[in-house]
C-alpha cells in the first residue's frame, strides 16, 4: 500500500542506505552497509567546498565480519566521500568494536566505543541497523537456541509478540496467553 499523495513540495536531500549479508566460505559472515547522501541541487559548506547536484556528500561503507556467536571478528571501513577533512580519522576507532557481540545492547556498545567525538555519526547510524541485517542474513538466528530459551527476536515487535498468532503458529513452544509477570525491585 503506498503512502497517501503528498502536498506540493521540493526535493532537498536523498539518503540511500543498503545492507547486504554474505556467508563466507570459511564459515564466518560478512555484513556490509553503505550510506550515500546527496542533494538534487548544488550547495556549498562555507570554508569547505561546493558540491554539484547529485554529487555525494557522504558515501561510506562498512563490512563487519561475525562468527556463529555473532562476535565481531573484523571490521573494515571506507569513506569514498565526506564533507570535512577530519572525517576519515573516525575510521580507526571502529576497530574497537572487534570482539564485541552483535546482539542485545548493541546500541549501547556502539555508544560506549564510538559515541560523541570518538566516532562518526554516519558510521554509527550504519552500525545501528547492521545488527538487524546480520540476523536476517543468518537464518539460523531464527532457530531457538540450544539451551531451550526463545530466539532473541521474540517479544521485540508486534508480529513476534509472545501472545500473538505468529508466535503461536511458528514457535508454539514459546506461545504464552499471559505476558510474563514483572517483579519490581522493592516489592
Amino acid at each position: 500500500m503506498p503512502l497517501p499523495p503528498p502536498q506540493p513540495r521540493t526535493a532537498m536531500h536523498t539518503r540511500r542506505v543498503e545492507y547486504r549479508g554474505f556467508r563466507r566460505d570459511d564459515g564466518l559472515w560478512d555484513i556490509e552497509g553503505t550510506l550515500h547522501d546527496s542533494k538534487p541541487h548544488s550547495f556549498e559548506i562555507e570554508g569547505e567546498r561546493r558540491w554539484e547536484a547529485g554529487e555525494p556528500v557522504h558515501h561510506m561503507h562498512i563490512r563487519v565480519t561475525v562468527d556463529e556467536s555473532m562476535v565481531i571478528r573484523d571490521i573494515a571501513v571506507a569513506m569514498d566521500a565526506h564533507p570535512h577533512g577530519p572525517c576519515p580519522q573516525a575510521m580507526a576507532p571502529m576497530q574497537g568494536m572487534v570482539g564485541e557481540v552483535l546482539g542485545k545492547g548493541w546500541r549501547h556498545t556502539i555508544q560506549r566505543h564510538l559515541g560523541g567525538i570518538q566516532g562518526c555519526t554516519h558510521l554509527r547510524e550504519l552500525l545501528f541497523n547492521l545488527a538487524t541485517a546480520a540476523f536476517q542474513t543468518r537464518s539460523a538466528s531464527f532457530a531457538p537456541p540450544a539451551d531451550g530459551s526463545p530466539p532473541v527476536h521474540l517479544g521485540q515487535c508486534l508480529a513476534w509478540d509472545f501472545n500473538g498468532p505468529v508466535v503461536e503458529k511458528v514457535y508454539p513452544m514459546f506461545f504464552q496467553w499471559q505476558p510474563p509477570v514483572r517483579v519490581l525491585a522493592g516489592t
